[in-house]
């Protein structure tokens, strides 16, 4: 992506005084995108009529961690980044982190749980997501167990220590659903004071994997559930029908629910959900779902069936889309032991009308050395 326009500011100061200059600019982009981006001002005197600055333009590796499937990107306030996902072995829980993103790659990656031997938390040990709720780090993730392999439910880890990585992970058990069937990608998100969790369900033997909704009581207890998303669409459905992968993004008073659609192939794809902030989030009526994908697999990019996104900001607080994605559409044999799906960042941008834009895979903004010009008057 081009960045297409770069404005010419222009600023009265009274003689004498030091310009002050913005942190950041915002620049036209392709498709008709608004944004802003940090700016490095060059050689600031006060006796300046016309200064130029240089756009601060980040591009990540791609991918930036190998084989590790729904990846969930989180900055605490520590200043530290965590990482974690899907380990290929689905059989252990590992978790990293740097003080920036371009770091995580290097960064020592600790096994901060295993599974059991057998009964449950056994196998197939899917998504985890690290989050951090009223002063202690939780895990959600998936599992099922080796007597039954697909009797997979939604499970979570706390620890009270500082340092996740080092501290005392403790089993709080299942997610007390009111279903006793596959379950997995379970997510939490707070909003206007009351947590909620959003998870990927298939009711009894139902192939349909559908997304509920419900208030938690705390990070492993739900006090109610409610259907909330069903694949409708053929991108949803067309070999698969799944609704699963949610992550929560919100700005400027609206919730946006991410999920993933269709099987784990190239035709896994990302649509959203949206609400109000202020909306009864437990009324499906109060969601609007987009009838087409936000994210598809891009031929020009090499990135296929790129979905089970999370969200998170960079170093400079912008939004972060992180996902997976496989570098090839062909697959040989069960594409659940194909481990290329890689773990990857772009920006996430915004349209004009607040809705999110996700474009395409692999696609990140080009530097560019066309400086920024601010045009100082003195009065």
């Amino acid at each position: 992506m081009r960045i297409t326009e770069i404005p010419t500011l222009e600023l009265t100061i009274k003689k004498g005084a030091n310009p002050e200059l913005p942190n950041e600019v915002e620049v036209g982009l392709e498709n008709g995108l608004k944004a802003k981006f940090p700016v490095e001002w060059e050689n600031i005197t006060p006796e300046s009529t016309e200064v130029h600055g240089k756009l601060r333009v980040t591009t990540y590796p791609n991918p930036i961690i190998e084989q590790r499937a729904d990846p969930y990107l989180y900055k605490h306030t520590d200043g530290y980044y965590y990482f974690t996902g899907s380990y290929p072995l689905y059989d252990r829980i590992v978790l990293r982190r740097a003080k920036t993103i371009t770091e995580l790659p290097e960064a020592e990656e600790v096994v901060i749980w295993e599974a059991h031997e057998t009964g449950i938390m056994s196998e197939h040990i899917w998504a985890p997501e690290i989050h951090f709720i009223d002063g202690k780090w939780y895990i959600h993730f998936a599992a099922g167990e080796k007597e039954d392999v697909w009797a997979i439910r939604p499970y979570v880890l706390e620890c009270a220590d500082d340092n996740p990585l080092t501290g005392t992970w403790v089993e709080k058990g299942q997610v007390n659903t009111e279903f006793q069937s596959f379950s997995l990608d379970a997510t939490t998100f707070e909003n206007n004071g009351k947590q909620y969790l959003v998870w990927a369900q298939k009711v009894d033997n139902d192939t349909i994997s559908n997304l509920y909704i419900g208030e938690m009581e705390n990070p492993w207890t739900i006090k109610n559930q409610v259907l909330l998303s069903t694949p409708e669409y053929d991108w949803e459905k067309s070999v698969f029908a799944v609704n699963e992968g949610a992550a929560v993004v919100k700005r400027d008073n609206k919730i946006f629910i991410a999920f993933s659609g269709n099987a784990t192939d190239h035709t896994y794809a990302v649509g959203y959900l949206s609400a109000d902030a202020t909306a009864d989030l437990l009324d499906p009526k109060s969601w609007y779902k987009t009838p087409e994908p936000v994210f598809v697999t891009s031929e020009e990019t090499k990135e296929y069936g790129p979905g089970h996104n999370s969200f998170s900001v960079d170093e400079d607080g912008y939004d972060l889309l992180v996902y997976h994605a496989r570098p090839y559409k062909k697959i040989e044999g069960n594409s659940l032991f194909d481990h290329n799906r890689h773990a990857r960042i772009k920006r996430l941008f915004w349209n004009e009308d607040g809705t999110p834009y996700f474009g395409i895979p692999g696609d990140q903004v080009e530097p560019t050395d066309e400086r920024v010009i601010a045009k100082i008057n003195y009065l």
